[in-house]
């Protein structure tokens, strides 16, 4: 086994985790589901180091680790949600963006061409928003008790930068549009100048 395969196995561990996770906060230890989600969080920290650090990224890695954070905070929330933590706009708001955001990517990429999509920085700070909700509500029921205005609060900037995100991926997609469609038009021109200087020549 090459080495170069430890931040892959490391993900598809994170993966196989969300399993035991949901079983526990399902069953309300939320002790264990805490433990669980911790060593989660490193292990993705850890991975992406290595992978940087030693230069182990794979098209395997870049796939699998955002799509098992995903399906990680989409478990713990859709739970949470389901025991009464968290409200059921939150879930929604979130799912739908994360649908919305796949969807227009996916329909631009067969409708126009290739979009290379980047996480911009409100997304990334709803990311980490949303991380940081669900470890101190997992904190709240398992070691002590938080300000419920707190998590009210965090729950609250959680679904306004949701709304910003998708947004700002609407407006980025709208730019990119354009910027093709000028692209095209230019190389367009271009070429039929070719065509007429060649007939000029002729």
């Amino acid at each position: 086994m090459s080495l170069s395969t430890i931040p892959n196995i490391i993900t598809v561990m994170r993966v196989v985790l969300i399993i035991p996770f949901a079983y526990f906060a399902w069953h309300q230890d939320y002790v264990a589901a805490l433990v669980i989600f911790l060593i989660a969080g490193i292990s993705d920290g850890l991975d992406g180091l290595l992978a940087k650090r030693f230069n182990w990224q794979s098209r395997f890695g870049s796939i699998t680790d955002p799509l098992a954070d995903k399906i990680l905070l989409f478990v713990a929330l859709l739970l949470l949600v389901m025991k009464g933590q968290l409200s059921w706009t939150l879930f929604w708001v979130s799912t739908a963006r994360d649908l919305f955001i796949v969807g227009g990517a996916t329909s631009y990429h067969y409708l126009v061409g290739p979009y290379e999509m980047r996480p911009s920085l409100i997304s990334k700070w709803n990311t980490a928003l949303m991380i940081l909700l669900v470890l101190l509500v997992l904190v709240h029921l398992a070691w002590f008790k938080l300000p419920l205005a707190l998590i009210d609060t965090l729950e609250i900037s959680v679904i306004l930068t949701c709304i910003i995100s998708g947004i700002h991926y609407s407006w980025l997609g709208v730019c990119h549009y354009r910027a093709r469609g000028k692209t095209v038009k230019a190389d367009s021109l271009a070429t039929k100048a070719k065509v007429a200087d060649k007939s000029a020549a002729e």
